[in-house]
């Protein structure tokens, strides 16, 4: 072999490892980066190359990416209950819903609740069908008619928790309503996406007061309720069984999910005050006991206030979570939202939606 052709082969080989190289970089991206990016941003990948389509458009790519990408893309504003929903992105070049109106529904629809990129959706006209929705796909489910009659404004929690085990997307919607049959009573009723029917759950929960309609909250198999006397009524997924806490104490305050438990935030002033619910069951323990239901987890002072104070305004938090999921709900009356990131070295993220409403 001469000088030459050992040169050109030399070229060759290094050619082909430098080929290798960069067909395993394009298999790392493909299979353990495009998982973690949000959908607008897959869109967009489609047109990269013919594998990178292909894999996007995979059911088996889909169902990794819901349990992958969990950073908070934007909420839907609900202006007036009048108005169709709109969207608002944190990050318009990377998120997005390609309908934020939601009019590939076959009803104009009120939100009612959201979990984990899921919306329930109710519709304005007939007996008001609930509609659970994937607003980036664009795929919905009407729901059977309930059993008992939610009400005009009724208080409901969606739950849907992706998990890479189980490929059907399992959900459940929870709904407490005043009971007809027993006086200062109200009853739960479950929809189940495994069973595709309602149910009664046979606990009723008794006490005075209204349960708050779009307070719900989900945390840890346990579904709370903010009610008209400050209190918080709880509801037991597992056990079926409902119990009334002491809430943080102020009327003012917003229930979310912080690392896997009930927080509760307020803001007064310059500052931002989260508290988690550390026991349950102080109510059933002695007088004068020191453990306390709820701790202190966070407190951030802010500049300028979260809440205004300029003449004619009412500032009010309308979310607060530390695990926020993609796509949460905001639904106020004539306002317009702020979200605030708070946070501290070494500490979860908190991020906390303040609505202004002018008088």
């Amino acid at each position: 072999m001469s000088a030459m052709d050992r040169a050109r082969r030399a070229k060759e080989l290094v050619a082909n490892k430098n080929s290798m190289i960069y067909l395993d970089l394009k298999d790392i991206i493909k299979d353990h980066a495009l998982p973690f990016l949000p959908a607008k941003s897959l869109f967009r990948f489609n047109g990269v190359c013919k594998d990178w389509k292909v894999q996007i458009r995979s059911p088996f790519f889909a169902h990794k990416q819901s349990t992958s990408f969990s950073d908070i893309s934007g909420f839907f504003l609900v202006s007036s209950p009048s108005t169709v929903p709109s969207f608002v992105s944190l990050d318009s070049t990377a998120y997005g819903v390609p309908d934020p109106s939601l009019k590939f529904l076959p009803e104009p629809v009120d939100i009612r609740a959201s979990s984990n990129g899921l919306l329930c959706c109710q519709g304005r006209e007939g007996y008001k069908a609930y509609y659970i929705c994937n607003p980036v796909t664009k795929q919905w489910k009407k729901l059977p008619k309930p059993i008992a009659d939610h009400g005009r404004d009724p208080a409901l929690v969606l739950i849907f928790e992706p998990s890479l085990l189980s490929f059907v997307a399992e959900y459940k919607l929870v709904c407490v309503f005043p009971s007809v049959d027993f006086e200062k009573g109200h009853e739960f009723e479950i929809y189940s996406s495994k069973e595709g029917s309602w149910r009664i759950s046979g606990e009723i929960y008794y006490g005075s007061g209204s349960v708050s309609p779009r307070s719900g909250v989900y945390a840890n198999d346990v579904v709370y309720w903010h009610t008209s006397l400050g209190r918080i009524l709880a509801f037991d997924l597992k056990m079926e069984r409902a119990q009334l806490l002491y809430s943080h104490g102020y009327f003012d305050s917003v229930m979310g999910e912080m690392d896997g438990k009930l927080c509760s935030t307020r803001a007064h002033g310059n500052a931002v005050t989260v508290s988690v619910l550390s026991n349950a069951y102080t109510n059933t323990m002695q007088m004068h006991s020191s453990v306390k239901a709820w701790a202190q987890k966070l407190s951030v002072n802010l500049n300028p206030a979260p809440v205004p104070s300029a003449p004619g305004s009412r500032g009010c938090l309308l979310h607060a979570s530390g695990n926020l999921p993609r796509g949460a709900l905001v639904a106020s009356w004539r306002s317009y939202c702020l979200m605030l990131p708070l946070c501290k070295p070494e500490e979860e993220t908190l991020v906390v939606i303040v609505g202004y409403v002018w008088n």
